[in-house]
This record gives C-alpha cells, structure tokens and sequence, in this order.
C-alpha cells in the first residue's frame, strides 16, 4: 500500500537494501533451530568477570568518562592500541594515524564518505562479506570483483579488470580485501598476493581497505604480515575490531592509516555520531591495561579450534563427502561450502525443515553468483548443538542426493 512518504523518500531511501543476514533473524530463532547462520561468538566465554572489573576506571575517571569525547577516540585506548599493535604493523603508528570507530562497518562507511562518489567503482573479492559491500552499495558504489581460491583474491586478473573498467570509464576508488580467515571463504591472502596487491594499487593510485577482524584468532600456521606493514606511500588503511577478540557489545573498533585521510574520515564522524561511547572505549581500555586481553586471547583461540575441529569433524561423519566441497579454515569464524548438484536456496528450505539454518551464498555476491554455496558460523553453537544440526544438514543433502 501506498502512503504519503512514496513521493517523498530520498534516492538512497529508495535504493536502500537490508542485512540478508539480520533479515532471518525471525527464522533462526524459532524454537528448535541450530542455527550456524549469524557470525556471533560464543556467549559461554565471555569474560564478563574482567569486564566488571573494568568498571573500576570509573572511580578514578568517572567525571571525564561520562562527559562527550573527542572524536578521534579515547586517547589512553589510542595510545595502548598504538603499542599493542606496533609488532604486527610494522611500526607504531602516531596517535593522528588512528580512529577509533563504532565498529568496523564505521570504517567502512567513514571511507566511503572520505573517497566515492555516486557510480564509482570498489574493487573486492568475489565472494565478499555482505555487510560491507551494502554499505558501500548505500553510498552509490558499483563493484569490480575478482575471483578467489584457497590463496585469496587472484590478484593476477586485476591489471585486465582495472584495464578495461577505465576503459569504460569508470573510476576506482579503493580496494577492499580480508586479508585473514575471509569472511565468508576462511582463507587467507597470500604474502606473495599481499606484495602484488600493493604494488598494483600503488601503480593504479588505489587506495587499500585491509579489513582485518579475525587475524588475531589463528589456529594454525604463522601470522602473515598485514599489507599496512608493506606500504611505504600511505594508501593503506588496516581496520580491526574488538568484537571477535573481546565481545561484540563494546562496539569499538579501530582504524590506521594515513594521517590526512583519517582526518576526513574524522570529520565525517563528527556529523555521524560525535563519537564512539566514551564509556565503552573506557572500559575496553581499562580491561587490556589490567592485561586480560593477552591473557586472554589464548583461551579464545583455544576455544574456538576446538569448535572448528568438532564442525569438521561432524562433516566428516553425516555430510556425503561426493556432494560437498569445503577448505578447512586455519582461523577465523567460518566455513564456505559448496555444493555443485544441489542449489543451495533448495537446500536452505529443506533445511529449515530440518530445523537447521545457515547463510546463503548469493548475498556475498555482490554482481550475482553463488547458487551452490552457503556459508557455516562455526563458533556459536555448543558442540552437541553443531553435532546434531550437521548430522540434520547431512540427511537434507541426503534426500536432494
């Protein structure tokens, strides 16, 4: 039905689309459901002891931390990330260099606000997380996207695709890669493809969205160096979060990269939200200055293999290996399946029957594509939960075989 509001949305009102993520929320959470659907941590092992007693800070900065921050970010949380964060950059970077932001999306859209206009092209992964790709869409991005295999972005096709979008022309602005545990593929970006990547943008004058939210929960293998580690011209800007290695509800993110560009993306805060809760960034400040997150960035990592280790191994036992392919993540949250015989929206409904729900893989295209992939939360559901909805998952596929 029609209202008075038609004739008077906004083009981008208009345009806008929806999380098909938090769009199943009602579906997920029937009675019942297992749901691997929702990139959530698990609740069991928050450290909500640590964090009450991070409340402490407001006897001593109680005054100051109820009071409107300063937009580029609580400074002692800057100052601690700038140290903490030092081995893994390459550097430590400068207190002008970083913002912190409400979540990692903010990056996102903060960036977007600093560089496109309406009809210029983003270059990503071809699958890519959704979340990001809808807010690029919402500020009038269009997508150049390159395939991927168990190294990542083939960073190779990207002098032919950049090639022929300018020869259209079309306008790159950025490149937006997870370069750790992909979301949704679980690989990694190669060294070598990290070094490529680099030395193409910095040809094409393209700036580098390094979006980084799992690389500090690595199971296996070395940690690889972050592309901001390699960039010697600044066109690098590295994002991560506290969502996957503290709690989600904190909100806090952060960002690193040249000074100038984070300025205006600071300036585009202003107008956003003033600034991130200066309660939460106080209190995820003080937790890591007590030293929790060392402490317990372990138990997370040790936690969350056991959990990808009890997925595989349920795939193992009830999914029919000649109907399912799948890389084994080394970190991160997830799995990426494939099902070449059967469509995964087929799938996907008589799943729901089955009472077990996943992420369709359609979403993470963001110029059309996967209809025989599905995407697998690994990290929420208890072992007996994930146990029993693959051995539900496996009859489903069974009765399509």
């Amino acid at each position: 039905m029609s209202s008075f509001l038609d004739s008077i949305y906004s083009e981008a009102s208009r345009k806008v689309k929806p999380s098909p993520i938090r769009d199943m929320l009602h579906v997920i959470r029937q009675p019942g459901m297992i749901s691997f659907a929702g990139g959530m941590p698990d609740p069991e092992i928050f450290p909500i002891g640590q964090f009450k007693e991070a409340a402490g800070i407001f006897d001593r900065e109680g005054k100051d931390v109820l009071q409107y921050g300063t937009t580029e970010g609580y400074q002692p949380l800057k100052e601690f990330l700038c140290e903490w964060t030092a081995p893994r950059m390459g550097r430590k970077p400068e207190l002008d260099e970083m913002l912190i932001t409400t979540g990692s999306t903010q990056v996102i859209d903060l960036l977007c606000w600093a560089l496109l206009d309406k009809g210029d092209c983003v270059i990503c992964e071809e699958p890519t997380f959704v979340g990001a790709t809808l807010t690029m869409y919402n500020h009038g991005a269009e997508f150049l996207t390159v395939p991927c295999d168990k190294d990542g972005m083939k960073v190779e096709l990207l002098p032919e695709i950049i090639d022929k979008a300018k020869k259209q022309g079309k306008k790159i602005k950025f490149v937006y890669t997870i370069v750790n545990f992909h979301n949704p593929l679980g690989c990694d970006l190669s060294v070598e493809r990290r070094k490529k990547l680099l030395e193409i943008a910095e040809e094409h004058n393209l700036v580098i969205l390094e979006d980084d939210p799992y690389g500090y929960v690595r199971f296996d293998g070395e940690d690889l160096p972050p592309i901001f580690s390699m960039d010697k011209s600044g066109r690098v800007v590295f994002a991560s979060s506290f969502s996957k290695i503290l709690a989600p509800g904190t909100r806090v993110a952060w960002c690193v990269g040249k000074r100038e560009l984070i300025r205006k993306m600071t300036v585009f805060k202003q107008g956003v939200d003033v600034c991130t809760s200066v309660v939460a960034q106080a209190m995820v400040y003080e937790y890591c200055r007590l030293g929790y997150l060392d402490a317990f960035l372990p138990k997370i990592i040790d936690h969350y293999r056991d959990k990808r280790d009890a997925m595989e191994e349920a795939f193992k036992t009830y999914l029919p290996k000649d109907q399912v392919k799948y890389q084994t993540p080394k970190g991160g949250f997830f799995y990426w399946i494939e099902t070449p015989n059967i469509p995964a929206r087929d799938l996907f409904d008589k799943a729901i029957e089955k009472k077990v729900a996943f992420v369709l893989g359609e979403p993470f295209y963001p110029n059309g594509g996967g209809k025989h992939n599905f995407r697998m939360c690994f990290t929420f559901a208890s072992p007996e939960d994930t146990k029993e909805g693959i051995k539900r998952l496996g009859e489903a596929i069974r009765e399509f075989a």
